[in-house]
């Protein structure tokens, strides 16, 4: 692997995506990077997500770096604790722990035409310079909670599925959880055995899938660890069976795929929720996938429980004690929790960023975030974004995708050593090309069906998935297309460690 030339390298976040850009500097021989973390340890999503039940949907042996795979994973599906401790040991194995600079939250990024550099600056107000930035910030980071009349007032206890107050007990208490998505299905069926009374406040309901989650055995787990060649197979073997379940996202077979997988929810969804009022509820009104398509083995025999309601009245207002409905019904309540998700449409907030000619990114992305391949855009030089625009999955791994985009990454990094350049930067054509090309796959995908969702705009833009096979991402970043890009001019210096100021 190429060694960059000690060119100063800034990442933002230390969570998959931070982690993995400094494990691959590392392994190239780059010393000359910090990571800049506003928590006080790392994580990302998975620090903060420590809710009752908090796990992937995506199978073990897939949410894991390919290069640091892990044999004795417990489950299929992994809970927060492992996928932390994973997170935890890779920043001890590769010696990443004196390159992360904790509790420091970088507030803007200015691009300095003259020097070439970028000047970062804390909510501390402290100010750093980096050659190149990478924003690992990710898109589900900053909980939302609904504008709801008399929230104020409410006596009660309220939090965010994402900041558990694992302090406030809730055993006898009657508990509100407003919202019924990916971790409402996670934690419900952990609290509603030990609440008096659950009502749990749904807006739309979604389409759920057997989890089928197991222990791995004892047995199996020493196989993989002795043969670490079967376990890569098996690795495999999961990526391309998830990779078949693009076909539902889109094309010509995806009509014919998603029936079958509606067939396939309907009958989970039946068998597990005999009432027909109860299951009348819980049936989706929009095609599956249109949304994010959960899977849970519990979720729905939690909502059958006696001491579990499930309202599907809108909320008027909230009292000191409770929930109005939009049909008048007072419904008492000791605890609030909100399940209500994350502003995933504004990428990189609330970080300030400007580029060449003082372009601020926010105006860029007024409309809409997009970017090229879903990690660079036009007017912002040697600034990278990973799990940027357009690089979620619906259907596989995005440790996978942003694996593609630190691998594009270092090439983009080789390429300027070997021209001794300071800067390159996306040509704003390349980037409109791209994006257009994009959009067309993007019109005939299910995303684009009607349904309201976290994927995009409310004009319907499509900012945060990729359309169809993962695999197509990884042809689309193998080699870079240096003939889209502008070069700044070489500079004496450049890449030297000892000629520039530290990032710390």
């Amino acid at each position: 692997m190429h060694r960059p030339r000690g060119r100063r390298v800034a990442i933002l976040g230390a969570g998959f995506s931070g982690i993995g850009m400094a494990i691959r500097l590392k392994q190239a021989g780059c010393e000359s990077f910090v990571l800049y973390e506003k928590a006080d340890e790392v994580g990302g999503t998975w620090r903060d997500n420590g809710y009752p039940g908090a796990g992937c949907d995506v199978p073990s042996r897939l949410y894991s770096f390919s290069f640091e795979r892990k044999a004795d994973w417990s489950h299929h599906y992994a809970e927060q604790p492992e996928i932390l401790r994973y997170m935890q040991d890779c920043v001890e194995r590769y010696g990443l722990g004196p390159k992360i600079r904790f509790g420091t939250e970088i507030a803007a990024a200015r691009f300095d035409d003259g020097e070439g550099v970028w000047h970062l600056t804390t909510r501390k107000g402290e100010v750093f310079t980096a050659d190149v930035v990478v924003t690992g910030l990710g898109q589900l980071n900053r909980p939302t909670v609904p504008e709801l009349e008399g929230l104020a007032d409410f006596a009660g206890t309220t939090f965010h599925s994402a900041r558990w107050n694992h302090a406030h007990d809730l055993r006898g208490e009657r508990v509100g959880v407003i919202g019924s998505g990916a971790s409402a299905v996670q934690f419900v069926p952990r609290i509603a055995p030990v609440v008096s009374k659950l009502h749990v406040f749904q807006r739309s309901p979604n389409w759920i899938l057997r989890r089928n989650d197991a222990a791995y055995a004892a047995l199996t787990k020493s196989v993989f660890r002795m043969a670490p060649g079967l376990e890569w197979l098996h690795r495999a073997a999961t990526f391309w069976e998830h990779e078949t379940r693009a076909l539902a996202l889109g094309g010509p077979l995806a009509p014919v795929v998603r029936t079958l997988v509606e067939r396939s929810a309907r009958k989970h969804l039946e068998e597990q929720v005999l009432d027909p009022e109860l299951r009348r509820k819980l049936l989706p009104d929009y095609d599956v996938g249109c949304k994010r398509v959960l899977i849970s083995d519990d979720f729905y025999p939690a909502l059958t429980r006696d001491n579990v309601e499930v309202v599907t009245t809108p909320i008027a207002r909230v009292t000191r004690d409770g929930i109005v409905t939009g049909a008048g019904r007072h419904v008492d309540v000791d605890t609030l929790i909100f399940a209500t998700g994350f502003d995933t449409l504004h990428f990189l907030a609330p970080v300030d960023v400007q580029g060449r000619g003082g372009a601020r990114l926010a105006d860029a992305w007024r409309d809409g975030a997009e970017a090229y391949l879903g990690t660079v855009v036009s007017g912002f030089p040697n600034f990278f974004v990973l799990y940027g625009p357009n690089t979620n999955l619906g259907h596989n791994s995005i440790i996978f995708m942003i694996e593609c985009q630190v691998d594009w990454i270092m090439r983009c990094l080789e390429e300027l050593d070997t021209r001794g350049r300071s800067w390159l930067d996306v040509r704003r054509e390349a980037m409109v090309e791209s994006n257009r090309a994009l959009g067309d796959r993007l019109r005939g995908t299910v995303w684009m069906t009607g349904c309201e969702s976290w994927y995009k705009t409310a004009s319907g833009k499509v900012t945060n998935n990729w359309p169809g096979f993962a695999f197509r991402f990884w042809l689309a970043t193998r080699k870079p297309r240096f003939d889209d890009f502008a070069w700044g001019a070489g500079r004496e210096g450049t890449g030297s460690t000892g000629t520039s100021r530290s990032l710390r």
